[in-house]
């Protein structure tokens, strides 16, 4: 199995003829807006900055705030990392103590949007999601078929693929990260193993999601399926496929895929054969993520607020994604082509260590995309 990311090896839900384009041709195409789970209260011993940033990733603007204020690095709050080929705008914590520094605070493509003070400090994951804001160019007079696809896409839901930010400047990331997991790599910086096997983790998840689609069991649920309620977020073992299914059908529950590690336990009985031919075209076993927790990942996401306007070279789409998932999901189902290709202008830094934990608390996000 090849572990280098690409759409073209993950199957599509749609089979609706693609729009074709480009993406990001300025940053202003790219807009990504975090909606937090909650807003700064008014008063507290934390400051909260609203802030919008074109051409920095999180990480770099959390490393200038800290250097520029004298903010040591874990007394910042993020709750999610957002790529730098975008105008984004997301919430950053710090103490209030800090207050009065931020007239010193000064970045090329940075501003601070809002200042509020809360009780608590921000948390990774502290966020319902994004709003992404995406224009499309070079793909005229196909305005419509790709709102026919956003429809079915909203109807249906999308594939939860992990989008090729998670597989690093070229997509070689996974491969690393098989070495780092065999014991044959010669890296030792324990964040950046984590992140590279992390991975392999997800290109196991991927090639799980599309083996559902090639089957025909996307949106059905496999006895041994651990599904998940979209409503509160229980998790349950499927023993009825057939009424659970059901429940599938109406976009109440879906199914998740292990991210494996120590402590999540493999799937069973029909669900987990479809898991076990995965790792057997992988050639590994769930044993090789000991050093990792683990965890489980909706096979379906749903958006939210979409919306498609036609443009003279093509057209701007928005939608809402719940955090974690990459707009680049939806995208590779409108255009139908390779969506910011691994190595291409739109690529998100190439250093690991910016890139946050799957499976360790924290959103990977786009602005992410992700």
């Amino acid at each position: 199995m090849n572990l280098i990311f690409s759409w073209a090896a993950l199957r599509a839900l749609t089979t609706t003829p693609g729009s074709g384009g480009v993406l990001r041709v300025q940053p202003e195409d790219f807009v990504v807006e975090e909606r937090p789970t909650y807003l700064p209260g008014g008063s507290g011993d934390h400051l909260y900055l609203h802030i919008e940033k074109r051409g920095h990733t999180t990480a770099h603007l959390a490393r200038e705030l800290s250097a520029q204020l004298g903010v040591k690095a874990r007394d910042l709050g993020i709750a999610g990392l957002k790529d730098r080929h975008a105008v984004t705008r997301q919430w950053i914590s710090l103490p209030a103590k800090f207050e009065a520094r931020l007239g010193e605070f000064s970045l090329d493509g940075v501003q601070i949007l809002r200042t509020e003070r809360h009780t608590n400090k921000l948390g990774l994951g502290h966020l319902r999601g994004n709003r992404f804001t995406v224009r499309v160019r070079g793909a005229p007079g196909t305005a419509d078929q790709a709102a026919e696809t956003l429809a079915l896409l909203g109807a249906q839901g999308l594939p939860n693929y992990f989008g090729p930010q998670r597989f690093g400047l070229g997509g070689l990331n996974a491969e690393e990260g098989l070495r780092v997991l065999r014991g044959q790599s010669e890296l030792r910086d324990p964040q950046v193993r984590r992140f590279l096997s992390s991975s392999v983790q997800s290109a196991l998840f991927n090639r799980f999601v599309s083996l559902r689609l090639e089957r025909g069991v996307f949106d059905r649920l496999l006895v041994g399926d651990m599904a998940k309620k979209h409503d509160t977020g229980g998790v349950f073992l499927v023993e009825d496929a057939p009424a659970e299914s059901l429940r599938s059908g109406r976009n109440e529950v879906s199914a998740t895929g292990t991210l494996f590690g120590r402590k999540t336990k493999p799937l069973t009985s029909e669900a987990g054969a479809l898991e076990a031919q995965v790792l057997a075209e992988f050639g590994l076993t769930p044993e090789v993520f000991a050093s990792r927790k683990g965890d489980r990942r909706l096979t379906r996401i749903f958006m939210e607020d979409a919306t498609l306007e036609s443009q003279g070279d093509g057209y701007t789409v928005s939608f809402a994604l719940p955090k974690g998932s990459f707009a680049t999901s939806v995208l590779r189902e409108l255009m139908k082509n390779d969506v910011d290709a691994p190595g291409g202008a739109a690529e998100t830094d190439a250093n690991p260590v910016d890139a946050p934990e799957p499976d360790e608390g924290g959103p990977f996000e786009e602005g992410e995309e992700q």
